[in-house]
């Protein structure tokens, strides 16, 4: 077929696209059921972790967590357990790849062949990019993106061999929109979304459309990562909220899940509007937490 036929098909495609993406809006959408599913969740001793745990505890999956804090893992299986789900806890250091794989080979091994792979442990520094040491940089993308793709290479396989399994990325709004004093951070995060991205066109060249991707991008979780954070017109959200929006867009498929939602029309602020407009849109919001400017030696807010 050539080129101009294609062209020529593309358009009804477009049109079928925005009909259906209208209809969705007052359709609900059928979600999948979740019960028996192998749900591994990195970082799942605190925060968003924990209770995406109970989220898939609550609709009957199986669990293998994984979290650096002993305690604070050991603590989420126990009450995933009450919660009637079975669950497996593993001390697991995330900025390190042998350990990921060696954990990874004993799930395997002793428990099954993962099926919804979530990839949530992460790290953040906000200070000035001068002021972020060099093992807090290396730290920041060893967890943060890097052990995406160990965890990744580990799982997949099984799902491709079965065409079937859901791959998660947490990322951040700071994956979207470029953050001051955080620069690291959200270099790293703005990785995780392209590899969600990327990580999702392959899977469809690959013809695996078994396998679903979801990415999720929040504003501000209370979790106390960030320091007395703050944003103007919005809400420091709350994880259980948040973990809540990740599960709804997991049964339903969704490749990208905001949260707030209406950082979609942000998005595309981002590509339209001219830089200096663009800089304004960001004053007026506000954005405040605690962070370090090293060569003045005081916390200060953005």
């Amino acid at each position: 077929m050539n080129f101009f036929m294609e062209l020529l098909l593309l358009l009804p495609i477009i049109i079928y696209s925005y009909i259906e993406a209208f209809v969705k809006l007052f359709i609900p959408v059928k979600r999948k059921s979740v019960s028996g599913e192998l749900v591994l969740i990195t970082g799942a001793g605190h925060g968003i972790g924990r209770v995406t745990a109970y989220e898939f505890a609550n609709r009957q999956s199986r669990l293998v967590l994984w979290d650096i804090n002993k305690h604070g893992v050991e603590e989420t299986a126990a009450e995933c357990r009450r919660l009637g789900a079975t669950a497996h806890a593993f001390v697991v250091d995330c900025s390190k790849r042998e350990e990921i794989y060696s954990a990874a080979e004993k799930v395997k091994k002793d428990i099954g062949d993962v099926t919804i792979l979530v990839n949530n442990a992460g790290v953040i520094t906000t200070a000035d990019l001068l002021s972020t040491q060099d093992h807090q940089i290396q730290k920041m993308f060893e967890v943060n993106i890097l052990a995406h793709y160990w965890t990744t290479k580990a799982f997949l396989p099984a799902m491709m061999k079965n065409n079937h399994g859901h791959i998660v990325t947490v990322a951040s709004a700071a994956g979207h929109f470029a953050a001051s004093f955080m620069v690291t951070y959200s270099s790293s995060k703005f990785a995780a979304v392209g590899f969600h991205k990327a990580l999702t066109q392959e899977l469809s060249a690959l013809g695996k459309d078994g396998i679903k991707t979801s990415c999720l991008c929040s504003v501000f979780i209370n979790t106390g990562f960030v320091k007395n954070p703050s944003i103007r017109l919005m809400k420091v959200l709350e994880p259980e909220k948040v973990a809540n929006k990740l599960l709804e867009g997991i049964l339903t498929n969704q490749k990208m899940i905001f949260v707030p939602s209406f950082l979609k029309i942000h998005l595309i602020l981002e590509k339209i509007l001219p830089d200096h407009a663009l800089a304004a849109v960001y004053k007026l919001q506000k954005i405040q937490f605690d962070a370090v400017l090293g060569y003045r030696n005081r916390v200060i807010s953005d």
